[in-house]
C-alpha cells in the first residue's frame, strides 16, 4: 500500500488517473486492514481503514467510503466499542447512500444488523437484516464493484444465523446455520471454522451439549493451524461456553483436549 501512496503522491497524472489512483489505495487498505484485524492488530486495522476512507472519499468512490468505514464498524463492534460501531455503520450506509450497488448496500445494512446486535439492541438488528435481504434483491442498475464479488444470498444467511446466535434464538439459528454448512466449500477453511463455532454455540443455547460437542471438536481441528486470531478467539468462546457441561462425556473430552 506504501508504494501505491508515493506513486499517487509523488507523480504526475490526469484528474482521472488520480482518482483511479486513490480508488486503488482504498481497495488496498480493505485488504490490509482486513488482515490486520484478523491478526489481531487492532490500531493498526483502525489506521489503515482510515487511511483507505480518506483516499476514496477524495476520489468520490461512495460504495468504496461505505465498505471501509463499515469494515472499521464491524471491528469495533466486536472489540467493546458497540455504540461506536453503530453510529460508524450507520454513518457508512448513509454515505454511500440510496443508490449504492444492491450487493454494496446488502453488506453496509449486514454490518448495521451486527453493529446492533453487538449493542443489544434486537429489534434494530432484525430490522437491517430483512432489509440487507431486500436490497439484494432489487434489480440493479448499477454494475457491482469487484471488492463485492463475495456478497451473496448464503453471505447474507450466515449472518442472520449469527445475529440470531448472537440474540439466544437457537432455534432460527441451528438449521440455517446447517443449511448453509451443507453447501459450503470446505476448502475455505478459517471461513469454515468460524461459522462452524456460531453453530456449537447455538447447539449449547438449543440445550444440545452432544451435537455441540462434536461441532466444537471439527471447528477446533480444523483451526488448530490458523493464524487468525479471530478463529483463535471464536474458539475460546467455545470452549467457555461447553464448560458448564463438562460433566457430558463427550464435552469433557473437547475440554479435557483443547482447552490448555
Amino acid at each position: 500500500m506504501d508504494g501505491a501512496v508515493r506513486l499517487y503522491r509523488e507523480t504526475r497524472h490526469s484528474e482521472e488517473t488520480g482518482r483511479s489512483l486513490l480508488s486503488s489505495i482504498g481497495e488496498i487498505a480493505q485488504i490490509a486492514g482486513w488482515i490486520a484485524s484478523d491478526a489481531g492488530e487492532h490500531d493498526q486495522a483502525e489506521r489503515t481503514y482510515r487511511l483507505g476512507v480518506s483516499a476514496a472519499r477524495e476520489a468520490g468512490d461512495h460504495a468504496l467510503v461505505g465498505n471501509l468505514a463499515g469494515s472499521l464498524a464491524y471491528q469495533l463492534s466486536n472489540t467493546g466499542h458497540e455504540d461506536d460501531g453503530v453510529s460508524l455503520a450507520r454513518a457508512a450506509l448513509d454515505e454511500a447512500g440510496p443508490d449504492a450497488p444492491a450487493k454494496a448496500r446488502a453488506l453496509y445494512l449486514d454490518r448495521v444488523a451486527w453493529a446492533h446486535t453487538k449493542a443489544g439492541e434486537a429489534q434494530a438488528a432484525l430490522r437491517a437484516l430483512i432489509e440487507a435481504h431486500e436490497a439484494m434483491a432489487v434489480e440493479d442498475s448499477h454494475a457491482s464493484p469487484d471488492w463485492a464479488y463475495w456478497v451473496s444470498p448464503e453471505e447474507l444467511d450466515v449472518m442472520d444465523a449469527r445475529v440470531y446466535t448472537e440474540l439466544r434464538k437457537p432455534l432460527r439459528a441451528v438449521p440455517l446455520l446447517r443449511e448453509v454448512l451443507s453447501r459450503y466449500d470446505s476448502t475455505h477453511t478459517r471461513e469454515l471454522a468460524l461459522y462452524l463455532s456460531w453453530l456449537a454455540v447455538a447447539l449449547v443455547d438449543a440445550n444440545e451439549p452432544e451435537e455441540a460437542a462434536k461441532t466444537a471438536r471439527r471447528m477446533l481441528d480444523l483451526s488448530a493451524d490458523s493464524a487468525s486470531e479471530r478463529t483463535a478467539q471464536r474458539g475460546r468462546i467455545v470452549l467457555t461456553k461447553l464448560e458448564p457441561y463438562r460433566q457430558v462425556p463427550e464435552v469433557r473430552e473437547v475440554l479435557d483436549t483443547h482447552a490448555a
